[in-house]
């Protein structure tokens, strides 16, 4: 007993006598079936919930200062604490310049010694 199968590789080809052709199809009774029962209320598209990035720093709680520091922030507060380091970093940046000034370095090695000096308090401990 042999099946015939034509050349699209299915019997009878694609189009079949209950189903109709590619043109009825998507045009006639089955698009507008189809049509019908997709749901027509629209979902939002808003932004995506993102979790709030918080600045920490890596090492906090590690370094020779960190306890005193962390001591210090919980005693005066957040807000007046970050002031005081804000102050602090300021006044150190300004030290560092005023060095390279003295010594006659160009601003790439005082860019590069303000960098290493925020290595080296986090390694210490003082942006805990």
């Amino acid at each position: 007993m042999a099946a015939s199968i034509s050349v699209t590789g299915f019997k009878g080809g694609f189009s079949h006598s209950s189903h109709g052709s590619w043109k009825t199809s998507m045009a006639g009774e089955d698009y507008s079936m189809l049509a019908m029962s997709v749901p027509t209320t629209l979902v939002g598209v808003g932004r995506p919930v993102r979790a709030v990035p918080m600045m920490k720093n890596v090492n906090e709680g590690k370094g020779l200062f960190a306890p005193a520091v962390v001591l210090a922030r919980n005693i005066i507060g957040r807000k007046r604490f970050n002031q005081l380091r804000g102050k602090a970093i300021a006044l150190h940046s300004q030290v560092i310049t005023e060095f390279c000034k003295s010594i006659g370095a160009d601003p790439k090695l005082r860019q590069g010694l303000i960098r290493l000096a925020k290595k080296n308090g986090e390694r210490l401990g003082f942006l805990a």
